[in-house]
């Protein structure tokens, strides 16, 4: 028999799941939407509906209690701390700056509109439930989520030859990489006997003294760092992104570098700080004795804050992933309305770019500048705390490396910049985008050029999640 205070602890749990509830009712509710009505009329009241679920999904956060380190809910398979509070807002608006962009996308027609939008929705809900989750099952469970659902948006277009091969594409990389994944989570079980990373922090601690323990724990951390590491994008892993990032919409490539990928990190924050990292002390962690594994994740580039191993590293990496969210999906957002216009996606389309479409060409060059990290850009002051992050724990190499990979990436990004505002137009018809893609440009903006000059706020936020 059930026990009495299990069921009324996991009853009380619930209100902390109302954001993907909510979600869950939105999907449903645009299933219905899609019976009812012909694809032919509802493309904008999918993306009313789907937006306001989003947005609706956002209110019951304020009424939770204060988030703690240690306030789990249902069977502690989640933890509500300040990591699960803000990354929750910041999926929930990755979604809606998506939906926005594929209304006004031309590359998906309306009898794929309302599936994509039920997939965008589908996928962020993985998300939530990912950066909340403290048990190896669950993680998994919304990892796939999350996963499987995104090789379904990159193959959206079922009558494109592209779509279709990136997503096979997407469809092996990825089950290859979650298998590895989920063969580390199977050696940890083996070695905890618990898929609770609260209980398995404890035996970590205790097995890494023991030669042969050590040995499994590092065939551990390989192995699921491979299935991290895919949906990062990050190096080694990264081989991926061309054929699927070509192959999919423009809006859905938009969405993968800044959704899944950000749920990549949390989850690295959430499974190697409390599993391979002693402290924090004075704000700085090490990691355990025998598990070198921050000299393995130095491969990354965003990853430079994880491996700094201290509380500045992980701030940096969650204000980058902030700014990053405007700068990227501006930068996309700009594409989708070339395209939308008439234009492609070759650099031709982006010649003389200034003479017929101004605005369009001088918020490119804003989202450009800052992800290339010029000042004052909000990408500039976050690639400051990354490099501070790194120095400050004096791995000079590393901060050397990432500051040469920005001097490479000048070239690719400045040659955009020169195409729009010095080479002449390959056409003289001016470009007439829509007052909704100009104001959802604006909103991308702000933020943009707002956190680069005054980034104070944003920074305390952050400051206060570890």
């Amino acid at each position: 028999m059930i026990p009495e205070n299990f069921i009324q602890s996991n009853l009380q749990g619930i209100s902390f799941i109302a954001p993907e509830i909510i979600l869950t009712l939105a999907i449903l509710t645009l299933l219905c939407v899609g019976i009812v009505l012909p694809h032919w009329r509802h493309r904008l009241i999918f993306t009313i509906l789907a937006v306001a679920g989003l947005a609706a999904s956002l209110f019951p956060l304020w009424k939770l209690p204060q988030p703690t380190p240690d306030l789990t809910y249902l069977s502690n398979l989640f933890v509500w701390d300040w990591l699960t509070f803000y990354s929750k807002p910041f999926f929930a608006l990755v979604g809606i700056f998506t939906i926005l962009l594929t209304q006004i996308s031309g590359e998906i027609d309306n009898s794929e509109y309302s599936e994509s939008t039920v997939l965008i929705l589908a996928v962020t809900m993985g998300m939530l439930l990912l950066v909340a989750s403290t048990d190896l099952l669950m993680i998994f469970l919304a990892f796939e989520t999350m996963g499987i659902l995104s090789y379904l948006l990159v193959g959206i277009r079922a009558r494109d030859e592209r779509s279709g091969e990136a997503a096979l594409k997407y469809v092996l990389y990825g089950a290859f990489t979650s298998g590895t994944m989920l063969f580390g989570f199977s050696l940890l079980f083996g070695l905890a006997g618990s898929t609770d990373l609260a209980e398995i922090s404890q035996q970590v601690a205790l097995a890494s003294q023991h030669p042969q323990d050590r040995l499994l724990l590092i065939v551990a951390i390989l192995f699921f760092m491979a299935g991290l590491l895919f949906k990062t994008a990050s190096f080694p892993f990264h081989f991926w992104c061309p054929d699927v990032y070509e192959g999919a919409p423009t809006p859905i490539t938009a969405f993968l570098s800044v959704g899944p990928k950000a749920a990549g990190f949390v989850l690295f924050i959430r499974l190697f700080y409390p599993l391979f990292a002693l402290g924090p002390e004075s704000g700085v962690y090490q990691a355990i004795s025998g598990l070198e594994w921050p000299s393995i994740a130095h491969a990354g580039y965003l990853l430079m804050g994880i491996v700094a191993l201290s509380d500045l590293g992980l701030r940096s990496v969650v204000f980058y992933l902030v700014v990053y969210l405007f700068m990227n999906l501006g930068a996309f957002g700009v594409v989708t309305m070339v395209a939308a216009a008439g234009g492609g996606e070759e650099i031709d389309s982006y010649r003389g770019l200034g003479v017929r479409a101004p605005y369009v060409c001088v918020a490119m060059a804003i989202f450009l500048f800052s992800l290339i990290g010029l000042p004052p850009f909000a990408g500039f002051v976050g690639k400051v705390y990354l490099f501070a992050a790194v120095i400050s724990k004096k791995i000079y190499w590393l901060a050397v490396v990432a500051a040469l990979n920005t001097v490479i990436s000048l070239y690719y990004y400045l040659r955009i910049v020169k195409a729009m505002f010095l080479d002449k137009p390959t056409e003289a018809v001016q470009i007439q985008v829509p007052l909704s893609s100009q104001a959802l440009l604006l909103a991308l903006l702000i933020p943009t050029l707002g956190l680069g000059i005054y980034w104070q706020p944003l920074a305390r936020v952050v400051s206060g999640m570890f």
